[in-house]
């Protein structure tokens, strides 16, 4: 077993590494580095763990943190903990990381890529466009809120759209500003009891309430 010891606390420490030739001085967060995934030992500073034993996940030089994993019983599922490097004082190399032989394991094998329904994708985002291009077409930014109003509370039960800054319903009868009962006009050959319903509705009080009571009746 290998133990690395941290020689000055603060700053980079030099740790030694036995049987590793002439030259044996390498930091701590080099010698965590090569020991991922190996099963280690530490001694910290840390008062609710001074001694933790268990798997390195990884040792990052930017954060200066260290990821390990530990286990109370076979039976039980790992605690993971992060750490500083700071707070370890020296750790112990129980067992090396395994060897990889190039071959990739069942659990490493990326999953079977699926082909894209491009053209079910492609209609989806169409029919999105194009329900935003009618609530869009809804609305009328040059006509008034109270003619605003009148449109939404008439779209809930007749097919009505904006013509310029008139408002058309059932593709009979136009409404032109100010928007009032007598401002209806009905195309030729339009019934009159159409013209009449919608002049009624038009001369309500200004609210959707009204209005659409008025058709549900």
């Amino acid at each position: 077993m290998a133990e690395s010891k941290r020689q000055n606390p603060g700053g980079k420490a030099s740790i030694a590494t036995p049987n590793m030739g002439p030259s044996t001085l390498v930091s701590l967060e080099n010698a965590l580095s090569g020991a991922i995934g190996a099963r280690i030992r530490l001694q910290t500073t840390l008062p609710s763990h001074p001694t933790m034993e268990g798997n390195l996940v990884t040792a990052c030089p930017i954060t200066n943190l260290v990821a390990i994993t530990t286990t109370t019983s076979p039976n039980t599922p790992p605690t993971h903990h992060i750490l500083p490097i700071s707070s370890i004082q020296n750790f112990t190399l129980l067992s090396v990381p395994p060897a990889s032989n190039g071959s990739t394991s069942s659990s490493n094998t990326a999953p079977a890529l699926r082909s894209v329904p491009t053209a079910a994708l492609l209609a989806r985002a169409d029919a999105a466009v194009a329900r935003l291009k009618e609530a869009a077409s809804r609305k009328n930014k040059n006509a008034g809120k109270e003619a605003q109003d009148l449109f939404d509370g008439l779209s809930r039960t007749l097919p009505t759209r904006w013509d310029g800054n008139s408002i058309v319903v059932m593709d009979s009868v136009v409404i032109v500003a100010p928007y009032r009962g007598e401002d209806c006009r009905a195309g030729t050959g339009v019934p009159a009891t159409t013209l009449s319903r919608v002049r009624k509705v038009v001369s309500l009080p200004k609210d959707t309430t009204s209005i659409k009571d008025n058709h549900s009746k």
